[in-house]
């Protein structure tokens, strides 16, 4: 079975991404790199999985009843934009994959940056897959997987309903396997109220529910290398609204860390957009920075909505859903929790990251730089995350 079944199957901020750089930067060009932060080690015959699964990408098109799909439920995105990617189709021959001297996968993707963005979740959801076959954990076959997984699915519908938590199925790129996402996306459907739709458009066309996403740190690490770290914040949100006029609201807040983020959310933002995405950090702490801004503004928090994204899980959630009650709105982003949640496998700590690019051929490339929340998960050239820290004012 191919792991990627239609073009489709890739997270929706990646095709809403893709359109914001035709219309923003359309000669644009970045090179996305693969990090394994367990440091796991593979072998030849690893590799050369991958590669057979990469080529199986080439095969993919967005098929005439997807493009209707498309125009009629992903109406923010202009029609033009979905005859464009009738035409893409993903080149194997771009996909770099190799190990180093301690066995450690690299795997890296270059293009334009409208084109680069769509390799990295299919590349994520391949590697996640080929390890968890690779690892024979005996969970192949579509009763086995569902078998181990519906009583802690249940568990978490349960404490999902008890306390009212309305989230999304954000687990595509570390799912155990294909399998394993479908059941919990149907599971969730069929049986849970506060359910409200997943990132990956194939199953949501395919299982009639809502496709959910806005955007990722890519835009604002772009946004950083081309101009400046200090003002990418507000330049990315400003520039996302012209795209959007105001669908997609939710910005994300952690690429430069949240303090950073809050001297560039200015009033007129701060009205503008729906509310803000957590994907680091203390989320009470985070939370509370949040709501102190908007209250500085005279903006009613409780109008507003943040979405946890942050490794979560249904506990958490809970916690954090009690702890904002009545102070502004929560939902959550739940992945590998959700599609790699079975017993004896350990999922995959991965991720696939804008390590350089540059506005047009006529200038030159720069590295780029994540520094998010949390101290150590900084993503760069470490050059380059000294120098960003200067210019903002960080430790």
């Amino acid at each position: 079975m191919n792991i990627i079944r239609s073009i489709l199957e890739n997270d929706l901020y990646k095709f809403s991404m893709s359109h914001y750089y035709q219309v923003n930067y359309p000669n644009a060009w970045g090179t996305f790199s693969f990090h394994d932060r367990n440091n796991t080690e593979y072998d030849d015959e690893f590799v050369n999985t991958l590669k057979l699964e990469f080529k199986e990408l080439n095969r993919l098109f967005l098929q005439k009843a997807e493009f209707d799909w498309c125009v009629k439920n992903i109406n923010y995105i202009p029609q033009y934009y979905w005859e464009w990617l009738q035409g893409f189709r993903f080149n194997s021959n771009d996909i770099r994959v190799w190990l180093d001297t301690d066995k450690h996968l690299h795997i890296e993707v270059s293009d334009l940056m409208y084109r680069a963005t769509f390799y990295e979740i299919p590349i994520l959801a391949i590697v996640s897959e080929a390890y968890h076959r690779y690892m024979k954990h005996g969970y192949q076959i579509k009763n086995d997987i569902e078998n181990a997984m519906m009583t802690p699915l249940d568990n978490k519908i349960e404490i999902a309903e008890k306390h009212n938590l309305f989230f999304a199925d954000f687990g595509l790129r570390r799912r155990y396997n294909s399998l394993a996402e479908d059941y919990v996306v149907k599971h969730l459907k069929d049986n849970c109220k506060t359910f409200v739709g997943t990132s990956n458009v194939y199953l949501a066309r395919n299982m009639n529910i809502k496709p959910i996403g806005t955007m990722a740190h890519e835009c604002f690490m772009f946004q950083a290398a081309i101009h400046s770290p200090k003002d990418a914040n507000y330049e990315v949100m400003e520039n996302w609204v012209k795209v959007y006029d105001g669908n997609l609201g939710t910005v994300l807040t952690d690429t430069y860390t949240v303090d950073v983020f809050l001297r560039n959310f200015s009033m007129k933002l701060a009205k503008l957009y729906d509310g803000v995405r957590h994907d680091s950090g203390d989320p009470f702490e985070f939370g509370d920075k949040i709501i102190e801004k908007y209250k500085s503004y005279g903006i009613d928090p409780a109008s507003k909505t943040i979405v946890f994204s942050d490794g979560l899980n249904f506990q958490t959630a809970a916690k954090i859903k009690e702890y904002f009650a009545g102070k502004i709105k929560v939902t959550f982003g739940i992945g590998t929790n959700l599609t790699c949640d079975i017993p004896g496998v350990k999922p995959m700590n991965i991720v696939m990251k804008l390590k350089e690019c540059r506005i047009n051929n006529r200038q030159p490339i720069y590295g780029c730089v994540k520094l998010s929340d949390v101290p150590g998960k900084a993503i760069g050239n470490p050059k380059d995350i000294e120098n960003y820290k200067y210019q903002i004012g960080i430790n």
